[in-house]
């Protein structure tokens, strides 16, 4: 069975380092035998088909091809439409009323637990709160991730220890949910 993808890389094409055009992208995950290739944006979103039902083994061939093209590392994680669709509905914050630049989805390789981020005062950065979710984590960030204070704590090194994180602003979220079918 065919399923659609989303393949979301981590920290490319920022500050001029980790240069990856998307129709090189593109050519990339068509030289992996996949079909339906497309972008979104130029931050790392690419949508796809495959047979293939495992997420990590697509996520790491992808890894390895990217490296093998570009001379470089990128972390990647492949998610499907319906897991896509499911992080969006389980949002639990009012993304309706929100503005799509104060509302993120941090997607992980793996499970995020509460204690992870128990060293987090949340109080401390208020009004800006975090929501665990299924290996996902909602920010709301009311002046935008670029000034955050607790999106710079979230993103530390010792907080994703051992798991890959991305983050996504609320558009990107649902239009990938939408380019995956998951809508």
């Amino acid at each position: 069975m065919t399923t659609t993808y989303a393949a979301l890389l981590r920290g490319i094409n920022v500050g001029g380092k980790k240069k990856v055009p998307m129709a090189e992208l593109k050519k990339v995950l068509s030289g992996l035998g996949h079909g339906g290739v497309a972008t979104y944006l130029n931050s790392g979103n690419a949508v796809f088909t495959s047979d293939s039902d495992d997420q990590d083994a697509l996520a790491d061939d992808l890894e390895r091809a990217i490296a093998s093209h570009f001379g470089f590392d990128v972390p990647c994680l492949v998610r499907g439409g319906p897991y896509l669709r499911a992080v969006a509905e389980d949002c639990p914050f009012p993304a309706a009323e929100l503005e799509a630049k104060q509302l993120h989805v941090t997607y992980f390789s793996g499970p995020v637990t509460e204690e992870r981020f128990a060293g987090i005062d949340q109080q401390a950065f208020l009004p800006e709160e975090f929501r665990l979710g299924d290996q996902a984590l909602y920010l709301y960030a009311p002046d935008g991730l670029g000034r955050s204070k607790l999106g710079e704590v979230l993103g530390r090194p010792s907080v994703n220890k051992g798991i890959t994180g991305t983050s996504r602003n609320w558009n990107t979220v649902l239009k990938l949910v939408e380019l995956t079918g998951g809508a």
